[in-house]
Parts: C-alpha cells; sequence; structure tokens
C-alpha cells in the first residue's frame, strides 16, 4: 500500500500528515469543507475566535454522521424485517 505525505490546511494551521494513497482525495476534499464551513461559521454567527468555529464544525459533522448512521440502521432494519417476511412467505409456500 503507497502512503503519501500531505498538508492539509484548516483554520490556518498545516496539518502533515501521512496517508494512504487511496485516501488522499477524501482527506482534501474533507479538509476543503472544513475550511468552507469555518468561513461559513465566522460570516454567519458571532463566532469569536477559529475554535469557536471549529466546534461547530464538530457539532453539524458529528450530527451528520449521527443522522446517516440512524437512517442506515433504519434502513438495515426495515431490509431484514422484510426479507423475514419474504422467508416466511417462502416456507409456506414449501410446504
Amino acid at each position: 500500500m503507497e502512503v503519501r505525505r500531505i498538508t492539509i490546511n484548516i483554520a490556518g494551521r498545516v496539518y502533515p500528515l501521512n496517508v494512504p494513497a487511496a485516501e488522499e482525495e477524501t482527506l482534501r476534499k474533507v479538509g476543503k469543507q472544513i475550511e468552507s464551513m469555518i468561513k461559513d461559521f465566522e460570516q454567519n454567527f458571532d463566532v469569536r475566535d477559529k475554535q469557536d468555529a471549529l466546534a461547530m464544525c464538530a457539532l453539524k459533522l458529528g450530527t451528520n454522521a449521527e443522522v446517516v448512521s440512524m437512517n442506515y440502521d433504519k434502513t438495515i432494519n426495515s431490509t431484514n424485517e422484510r426479507l423475514s417476511q419474504i422467508n416466511q412467505s417462502l416456507n409456506e409456500i414449501g410446504k
């Protein structure tokens, strides 16, 4: 697995990272999204410093991740219920 050394700039700080080549594009994209979110929070809310903006980013990203996780769980549960119904129907047909 190829590892690359990249730097990501977030909130005025540079973070050197060693990342798998396959993840480089994703990390750069996420870094840009965080920078964009910081600018948005600074322009639209009473943000005193970068740490406040980063905390707001963390809350927003964490909330988004939790919503995705809950939706995933609902989809899995719904799919399992439907498969169980199909299995029960097939068992009845096979009798």
